[in-house]
């Protein structure tokens, strides 16, 4: 039984695939002839390569669990009797906090919208990802999990999923989302469908895949240059867009409903004062060691 067998026999096909990445990454960057035999310092070896290019503790934990993955598929197949990280927990934290000065004013998230494409196809398909990430406040998972029921064109609806740390909710479409939605699932999407694969999943590849996140996290990568000096992912867009309907004078509790936080608590830390701003100002443009 090789590796891609194993997976897909224990998981859903889309784990199986995040899993496979994960592992292949982790063999090109040890080489697979070092991986077989890696002892519990070389995993510890490769945990500050992926700190060294992630800053989100959760992130490593989810590759790092993917290579567990990879070594009890070594056991079951008998190449390996030892695991040399399957009791691993790493006890780095996840930052919770909201960074004020790389937070997203309205107008400068529709910045993001004019991004240049050079095929018609691709600019629909990016321009919807953009808008959910904008308008919506989607996370990149909210996205990767849409499918074309979730999308009602007549009431100009979007069905996201509930997950083990928000809520389902159902959120109004702009105007320009209808159009652009109308436009990709009927000429784009059907394209890149072409009936050869289940295609229930709303967004797709070029090769007519599911999208698994890869892509939409290249889509932002290719748009950074606009906003040199402040971190911009799919976490500091939903992170604005919150911040940005609070600001606004919107109620907490709605807010609470349209990022389908669990809590008020979660929804709370998200507003902001003139102090706080003023201070995330000076700290950016003057750093210091104490605070005011």
């Amino acid at each position: 039984m090789n590796l891609q067998e194993y997976l897909q026999a224990r998981h859903t096909k889309g784990t199986a695939e995040r899993y496979q990445r994960d592992i292949a990454k982790y063999l090109q960057t040890v080489t697979e002839a070092k991986a077989i035999n890696a002892t519990y310092s070389d995993i510890m070896d490769y945990i500050e390569i992926l700190r060294n290019k992630y800053s989100n503790a959760e992130t490593i934990k989810v590759i790092i669990h993917s290579i567990k993955k990879y070594y009890y598929w070594l056991n079951h197949t008998g190449q390996r009797k030892t695991h040399p990280c399957r009791n691993l927990k790493l006890r780095d934290k996840t930052n919770r906090d909201i960074q004020i000065q790389d937070l997203f004013k309205p107008a400068e998230l529709e910045l993001l919208m004019e991004r240049k494409e050079r095929y018609k196809d691709v600019k629909t398909k990016n321009q919807i990802i953009i808008s959910l990430l904008i308008y919506q406040g989607l996370t990149r998972n909210d996205i990767v999990n849409l499918t074309l029921k979730d999308i009602d064109l007549e009431e100009g609806t979007i069905y996201i999923k509930p997950d083990t740390k928000t809520n389902s909710r159902t959120l109004k479409l702009k105007t320009k989302q209808i159009m652009l939605l109308h436009k990709y699932i009927n000429e784009s999407r059907a394209k890149l469908c072409k009936g050869a694969l289940p295609c229930a999943s709303l967004i797709l590849t070029k090769l007519g895949t599911p999208e698994q996140g890869e892509g939409i996290s290249y889509l932002l990568e290719t748009t950074k240059h606009l906003f040199p000096d402040r971190n911009l992912n799919t976490k500091t867009i939903r992170q604005s867009v919150i911040a940005n309907l609070l600001k606004s004078g919107h109620d907490l509790r709605l807010v609470q409903v349209f990022a389908g936080h669990k809590y008020p608590s979660a929804t709370e830390r998200y507003r902001q004062t003139g102090i706080e701003e003023l201070k995330a100002g000076i700290q950016k443009y003057h750093p210091l060691n104490k605070t005011i």
